[in-house]
């Protein structure tokens, strides 16, 4: 058996993400006009989700670092909450996902995020650490804060190396 296995970074949309989560895009979506008609508000492009009755949604920056060599070894999950990631300076990222329950690690699909667009992982989708694709990457994180357990971790049996379509 192989030390990793390939899978190929899928173009990410709203119908193939929507297993894992929400897409955070303007294009296609649903928009008006606020502000004296100067500003168009794209509403709702996905939801917090919390789960206990002190729980808050938080905003936080992330700084992230390319994974080097990239080879994914580890899952995590966030069950109580949601965790959306925005990304600042327009660099592209990899979202590596597996549906939420237990882990199945066949299951694992890989997108790659544009650097106009943002993921919401919903509650208790396993997904791969951040991956952004350059360094000093920044990202708008709108999560969870509360009390209980809020991240479960899995090792795969064999890594994931996600291959880029254009090499």
């Amino acid at each position: 058996m192989s030390r990793y296995r390939s899978l190929v970074a899928e173009p990410l949309t709203r119908e193939a993400f929507a297993l894992f989560g929400d897409v955070i895009d303007t294009d296609g979506a649903e928009s008006f006009p606020i502000n004296q008609g100067r500003t168009e508000r794209f509403h709702a492009l996905s939801r917090v989700e919390l789960s206990g009755a002190t729980d808050r949604g938080i905003l936080s920056i992330f700084r992230g670092q390319p994974l080097t060599p990239l080879e994914i070894a580890l899952m995590e999950r966030h069950p109580l909450g949601s965790q959306s990631f925005i990304p600042m300076n327009n660099v592209d990222f990899l979202a590596v996902v597996a549906p939420p329950g237990d882990f199945d690690e066949a299951a694992v699909r890989v997108f790659l995020v544009k650097g106009h667009q943002g993921v919401t992982y919903h509650a208790g989708t396993w997904h791969a650490p951040l991956l952004p694709l350059t360094a000093d990457a920044d990202y708008l994180v709108v999560d969870r804060q509360g009390l209980g357990q809020n991240c479960d971790e899995v090792d795969l049996q064999q890594s994931i190396k996600p291959i880029l379509a254009n090499g």
